[in-house]
């Protein structure tokens, strides 16, 4: 299950975001900076606001390397009775002294470090991060106005990291900038959550105060732990359709096509081609539920970004002999999600000879599917 993690400024926008439906509410000053930290006081009145009704977070800023000073900070957040305190890991030298001299808090609350994506983030120090005893590790963007953390991050590099995350017993969570399209692609990695602040804002900007009709599209992209009970009738009707379809006849079916899109993959069985990788064109056509939103809602899409992630995972995946295990491969990934009914997959190898050769399949979704993290790993527990 992942959840949704909203960062606030002050108390009227955390009951604001516990009534949206937030699972996490983190306390954040996003006009200071990547993880612009506020006075413990305030902190301590959102965490009193809320009242132990959900899990609070708290940022400790974007601060220097400096063990002494960083393990201040985390120290004064503990003290305001905040669930979980967050600490950015900027590239320093002093990097390592800071995690480790962060164990003594560890072992009071629960820490979560935040790598960031445009900063070249070293996945090695999730080793490091789980023997100071963190709780978990997130990834966020440093430069707000560098794009979001889809432009710094290939989606295979960001289940690299969620897969190196559960390999280290961390929890994951996913941030920078995301947007409402980016959800799709991301809950198909289960993150144990994803983080938000412009999606949530007036006009999508992060300085500006959250807004109920974005924070309500948010939540209506991520299926729910637990609902509050004044959710907007609305939202509750946009949750209830984005149950599992049944099977295809049903309901009306849209087609969704990647055509033509082309990629370096290893595969062959020979021996000469696992030497380099070769041209691989790729055609899916995917058979999907209609869902009953209109116009220009996104809520009722399926998108083709989920298809091409697959594709593109796969393929990252490392060297595969057949190309019919890589449309099987393709063809399991796509219907795995619950709206598909069936999918066509076509693989053409270019290099072979002057023409196309291939292989192209159909498949039809199973009476019981699994979801597409099943395809990977199985992450830790969710934030509790």
């Amino acid at each position: 299950m992942t959840l949704m993690l909203a960062s606030v400024v002050d108390t009227a926008e955390a009951m604001m975001a516990l009534h949206g439906g937030a699972d996490v509410i983190d306390a954040k000053d996003p006009g200071a900076g990547a993880l612009g930290a506020l006075p413990p006081p305030t902190v301590a009145a959102i965490v009193a606001a809320l009242g132990g009704k959900v899990t609070t977070s708290a940022v400790a800023g974007d601060l220097p390397m400096e063990p002494a000073l960083v393990s201040s900070a985390v120290a004064a957040l503990q003290a305001t009775g905040v669930d979980i305190v967050k600490i950015g890991l900027f590239p320093d030298p002093r990097l390592p002294d800071c995690i480790m001299a962060l164990r003594p808090a560890a072992s009071r609350g629960r820490l979560v470090a935040v790598l960031f994506a445009d900063l070249a983030p070293d996945v090695t120090l999730l080793a490091k991060l789980a023997e100071a005893g963190f709780y978990g590790a997130m990834l966020d963007t440093a430069h707000k106005n560098s794009g979001r953390l889809l432009n710094h991050m290939e989606w295979a590099q960001l289940a690299g990291f969620v897969a190196a995350c559960r390999a280290h017993g961390l929890v994951c969570g996913l941030a920078g900038g995301l947007e409402a399209p980016d959800i799709p692609r991301l809950l198909a990695l289960e993150p144990d959550y994803l983080g938000f602040r412009g999606a949530l804002c007036a006009h999508h900007s992060r300085t500006a105060t959250l807004d109920k009709s974005a924070l309500e599209l948010v939540r209506s992209l991520i299926p729910p732990r637990t609902l509050p009970a004044d959710l907007s009738e609305a939202t509750m009707n946009i949750l209830a359709q984005r149950s599992p379809q049944h099977g295809e006849g049903q309901e009306p079916t849209d087609t969704i096509f990647v055509e033509n899109l082309v990629l370096p993959v290893r595969i062959g069985a020979y021996s000469f081609e696992e030497e380099r990788p070769q041209d691989v064109r790729f055609s899916v056509r995917v058979g999907v539920a209609r869902r009953q939103q209109g116009g220009d809602d996104m809520r009722g899409i399926f998108s083709y970004d989920l298809v091409i992630d697959a594709i593109r995972l796969i393929v990252a995946s490392g060297h595969i002999a057949m190309v019919e295990t890589l449309a099987e491969a393709i063809a399991q990934a796509v219907l795995a999600h619950a709206d598909v009914h069936h999918v066509i997959v076509r693989v053409e190898k270019l290099d072979v000879i002057k023409g196309l050769v291939g292989v192209e399949i159909e498949r039809r979704r199973p009476v019981r599917q699994a979801t597409v993290v099943d395809l990977f790993n199985h992450g830790p527990e969710a934030l509790a």
